[in-house]
């Protein structure tokens, strides 16, 4: 759901629609030929609206013959300096939502809003972001409060995928697999989600080398891919986002890895750019295509 906005241009947010307004959203992704969907609350947080209205958006996603795996949250970092409180909060309320419809997994990150310049951005991974801060206390917090959430959602049944992300504590292989052994929980890992960093203008850890060190923790896996050009002589780095196939992460050995290591989780199939909702579709394809067959 990440190509459908939380505001729309008339001004009103997505939480605020009527049903039949979702349902007409929800009807684009049904004809794409999907069965399952993550709300991911960068469109709409399903943890913030009333019991009623909870119940009318299942009562769509059903009748559109979907179910909710999993559920994803953007830019909500219970380690935010301003509302990490209420993000912990709302994090705990999004574990009960979770159950509620349905889901086995939740994502989390530590990643922040984006940046006036990274709005204006075509891409805005080309332009710098927040970054978690380089202080041993706050990585104790961030471990005490995930530690908090794993335990919630061990309580009701649920894992908990942290998604990797530049400049977090999930911004490498080596920083994502300390975190997830620091939190020490067998229902956390990591939501191994190498794009956001194959993406980068700059110089990252091979996407193979990445795939090794985090295959033993994967849990719910957001997978997108780009193309990446690197030119040593002048230092230009440049990438475009494209289909899972084509792009420089090979996803067959990737997932062959995580599978290796018992993966027994849901994939998010994205795509940002163009008709996102239909290269996501033709991901989605692409990973059932290449799944062993059993």
């Amino acid at each position: 759901m990440i190509q459908y906005p939380n505001m729309l241009p008339d001004g009103r947010s997505v939480q605020d629609q009527t049903a039949d307004e979702w349902a007409e959203t929800i009807s684009d992704v049904a004809d794409a030929g999907f069965t399952e969907i993550d709300p991911t609350d960068s469109w709409l947080r399903v943890a913030d609206l009333s019991p009623s209205r909870r119940r009318e958006f299942q009562d769509i996603v059903a009748a559109h013959g979907l179910t909710i795996p999993a559920i994803s949250t953007a830019r909500r970092s219970v380690i935010d300096a301003s509302h990490g409180d209420d993000y912990l909060a709302y994090s705990h309320r999004l574990i009960d939502v979770a159950v509620e419809m349905g889901a086995g997994s939740v994502s989390f990150g530590f990643f922040e809003p984006l940046t006036e310049k990274q709005k204006n951005a075509l891409w805005f991974w080309t332009e710098q972001g927040a970054n978690n801060p380089d202080d041993p206390a706050i990585w104790r917090k961030a471990v005490a409060r995930i530690a908090e959430l794993g335990r919630h959602a061990a309580e009701v049944g649920l894992e908990v995928s942290l998604e990797m992300y530049e400049d977090t504590y999930l911004g490498t292989a080596d920083s994502s697999v300390r975190f997830v052994e620091d939190v020490g929980l067998d229902n956390v890992g990591i939501n191994a989600d190498l794009g956001n960093l194959i993406r980068l203008h700059r110089p990252v850890e091979h996407w193979l080398a990445m795939m090794t060190k985090v295959a033993p923790y994967a849990k719910y896996w957001h997978v997108k891919n780009y193309m990446r050009i690197e030119d040593e002589a002048s230092g230009l780095i440049g990438t475009h986002p494209v289909p899972l196939e084509c792009g420089l992460i090979n996803y067959r050995t990737a997932i062959k890895l995580a599978l290796q290591h018992g993966f027994e989780s849901p994939f998010l199939c994205e795509h940002y750019g163009g008709d996102g909702l239909s290269v996501s579709a033709a991901n989605r394809d692409y990973v059932r295509r290449i799944l062993p067959r059993s």
